[in-house]
């Protein structure tokens, strides 16, 4: 039977569950609510970004279990990522009061998760996301950017090689996990230079060679600096990079109005005189 949905008997005690986010800066980036939920669990999950990170969550709680340990070099991270679920699940099903702690954001590049919240909802246990300052968040505000002023596409840089997907190269496109980029196997923590190529050869339809390509990563430690680096488009296969860095191309071309539609619109507010 898949443990996954087997449902608590009548008799169990009903846990519950919270995946919160820790944000991605120790110590100033969580919440109060996050704090909460930590503080009054019964057993704390954490796949945090280093081990520093982990000892100060273990300073707020006497159970704090890490999952990194299920990572492992030739392993499918889908199967890391269920047995993640499992060992949370295991813990509401028993009737505690369960906390799963996540860098960043606890919805973002994390399937883990969801799955685990669709999982006990689905087994009538009360499971809540709660959200956590992002990599996206602290990218916007190291690089300057405003996606409200030209607009911003996420791929995450696999789906561009493995899906046809349509680029809009006038406003800011942010790639994620360049670094294993092309990986179909879930199982490497990295690719070389040759994927990055292929992706390269896929950017080169929307943007030419010589375009910026800045190479983003944000900090986990307060005495860190963010990592920005500028190269051109033909430099990506050979830069260092590892799953941690985000890849922002600004856009290549201006704008286009859309005169037919402005000149519709125009027509709307005269009917209702509003110009």
């Amino acid at each position: 039977m898949d443990t996954l949905t087997t449902p608590p008997s009548n008799d169990t005690p009903r846990g519950s569950l919270a995946c919160v986010g820790m944000g991605m800066t120790l110590g100033s980036h969580l919440t109060p609510l996050a704090r909460s939920h930590i503080e009054q669990a019964d057993v704390v999950f954490a796949a945090l970004s280093d081990g520093i990170v982990e000892l100060w969550l273990q300073r707020m709680h006497p159970d704090v279990r890490s999952l990194q340990p299920y990572y492992a070099e030739g392993k499918s991270r889908m199967v890391t990522y269920r047995q993640w679920v499992e060992l949370m699940m295991t813990e509401v099903r028993a009737g505690k009061k369960v906390c799963g702690v996540f860098y960043g954001h606890p919805g973002i590049f994390a399937w883990s998760p969801h799955k685990v919240i669709e999982v006990a909802r689905a087994e009538g246990f009360a499971a809540h996301m709660e959200p956590g300052i992002s990599a996206e968040d602290c990218l916007y505000a190291d690089l300057g950017i405003d996606p409200g002023r030209l607009g911003c596409q996420h791929f995450e840089a696999s789906q561009l090689l493995f899906y046809e997907r349509r680029i809009d190269p006038t406003g800011y496109l942010i790639l994620w996990q360049v670094g294993l980029v092309g990986d179909l196997s879930l199982k490497r923590f990295s690719t070389g230079p040759a994927y990055r190529q292929v992706l390269v050869d896929v950017l080169s339809q929307d943007y030419p060679l010589d375009h910026e390509v800045i190479i983003y990563r944000g900090v986990t430690l307060p005495i860190q600096k963010p990592r920005i680096h500028r190269i051109v488009l033909r430099d990506l296969p050979n830069a260092t990079l590892t799953a941690e860095e985000t890849v922002v191309l600004p856009p290549a071309a201006p704008l286009k109005l859309n005169l037919a539609m402005r000149e519709r619109l125009m027509e709307l507010d005269k009917a209702y005189s509003v110009a």
